[in-house]
């Protein structure tokens, strides 16, 4: 049986992603987007306009004006600065009324699935689904529900990781050889490369948030 961890087990750990960070506004028009990916980028070398400005034969004065939106570069302009820059001309692109989705689920309403491997009593709705998102990640979140036994538990193995917390109940869940006996408030990340699932049903009905997370296919 697996050890749980403490409360306190990387508490030190400083994350990459601060999750209180604010981007600067959308740019509202053309210019104004090239603008800022092209100082974006630039930023992102570490070089200063007048290195940008050597590399690409043209003056600070206009560098100053592309970023700045106040004119619209020509093809041949956002060729020399692409190169420069070691990005796509459509990189330059990229802000400039650029979609984002958002999927709201109301209570009681997430779709009803069947997973490979489901038996009876396993009840899976996904709470959410974006397609095409810029991240480059796919994330499917579930609410599970458990409510009768069965002799034989599903047994999942699927690439990405997988994020558990339990809502309701008590089940012994299995990650690989290891056995975690999770209860409401318990949580549980894992590479879902894994054979992983419950093993045993302590306390019925069960219901834990399933969220899985996987790069997009190519």
């Amino acid at each position: 049986m697996a050890k749980r961890a403490g409360s306190k087990t990387g508490a030190k750990n400083v994350l990459g992603q601060n999750p209180h960070a604010v981007r600067e506004p959308r740019a509202n028009n053309l210019e104004m987007a090239i603008g800022h990916e092209v100082r974006l980028f630039r930023k992102k070398l570490g070089i200063t306009v007048a290195d940008l400005a050597t590399a690409t034969g043209m003056s600070i004065g206009m560098l100053s004006k592309i970023e700045n939106g106040n004119i619209s570069p020509s093809l041949t302009t956002l060729q020399a600065l692409s190169r420069a820059l070691g990005v796509p001309i459509t990189a330059f692109f990229k802000g400039f009324e650029e979609p984002k989705s958002a999927s709201f689920v109301r209570a009681g309403e997430g779709v009803d699935m069947e997973r490979r491997g489901t038996r009876a009593g396993h009840h899976y709705s996904l709470l959410g689904h974006i397609e095409n998102n810029t991240s480059g990640v796919t994330v499917e979140p579930y609410l599970i529900t458990l409510t009768h036994e069965s002799d034989v538990f599903p047994t999942f193995q699927h690439e990405g990781m997988e994020f558990l917390y339990m809502l309701e109940g008590e089940v012994v869940y299995r990650h690989g050889d290891s056995l975690y006996p999770m209860q409401k408030g318990d949580s549980l990340f894992f590479d879902a490369d894994a054979p992983h699932g419950p093993e045993k049903l302590v306390k019925l009905p069960a219901r834990y948030l399933s969220i899985i997370s996987y790069p997009q296919a190519r």
